[in-house]
């Protein structure tokens, strides 16, 4: 059972850790587009990020079931804390900072089922009223800062299954 769980919770935490680390690395070229492309290009995230993002609250709780197996207090369970939190600050990080800004790219988009139901809760009131370049910061760098936090609690979990 504790091989399975951890094999389950690094897979869900690599297939998250995927996502923001694929953001991230795009970075360095959207940095460069005129504003028009930029709006243009940001709506093509969805809905395939945003069905691949169920991997980042069941990485949680895959994480924390495999807590619950370890035994208390071993290099292990340290190592699978440390990755549950971290995995915890990038999904943090997400609703805090990065879905905040997703219903200004997504302005005059057309979305259903799923997709409609999960931008609802944005919580963006504000948004429309900054300059597009903070809220393209923001949206950015955050997916930095996720992707650093993926990687660390990612290699926490490969570091306390490899023990």
């Amino acid at each position: 059972m504790l091989d399975a769980m951890q094999i389950i919770a690094t897979t869900l935490a690599a297939i998250a850790m995927a996502q923001s680390l694929a953001h991230a690395l795009e970075l360095p070229g959207k940095m460069r587009l005129p504003r028009e492309t930029y709006l243009a290009v940001q709506p093509i995230y969805y809905p395939g990020f945003t069905i691949g993002g169920i991997s980042e609250p069941v990485s949680i709780l895959a994480a924390l079931a495999l807590l619950a197996l370890l035994p208390a207090g071993s290099l292990s369970f340290w190592l699978t804390l440390a990755a549950l939190l971290c995995l915890a600050i990038a999904h943090g990080i997400y609703w805090t900072v990065t879905h905040k800004v997703n219903n200004f790219w997504l302005k005059g988009q057309q979305l259903q089922g799923a997709g409609a139901a999960f931008f609802a809760t944005a919580g963006g009131a504000g948004a429309a009223e900054q300059d597009w370049t903070t809220l393209r910061d923001r949206w950015e760098y955050s997916h930095v800062a996720r992707a650093v936090f993926a990687m660390l609690g990612l290699i926490a979990l490969i570091a306390a299954a490899a023990i």
